[in-house]
């Protein structure tokens, strides 16, 4: 098994999003791992979201945890799927 383990999160955001960027230092200050992805520099990231919205998009940040999706900086709904999938915090 390989040690680079990808990480079961990810934040979809823009660069003007101030809670997408408040989620994303949460997350830091928590130990997760996360993948960013900006919908507005990437297209492909941006596509991603929608296909996984059903094109229903509302605003960001969307949070994918390994599978759930929450919409918006819901911190009990982030951290109840956290806790539901096992994910734990890498190691400083």
């Amino acid at each position: 098994m390989s040690d680079t383990v990808k990480p079961q999160i990810t934040v979809y955001s823009t660069t003007w999003c101030a809670f997408c960027h408040t989620e994303m230092q949460w997350l830091d200050k928590l130990g997760f791992s996360y993948i960013a992805k900006d919908i507005e520099a990437d297209k492909e990231a941006y596509e991603e979201l929608m296909a996984k919205l059903g094109g229903n998009f509302q605003g960001v940040p969307v949070t994918d945890i390994a599978g759930d999706v929450v919409l918006g900086f819901d911190r009990p709904k982030i951290q109840e799927a956290i806790k539901n999938h096992n994910i734990e915090p890498v190691a400083a």
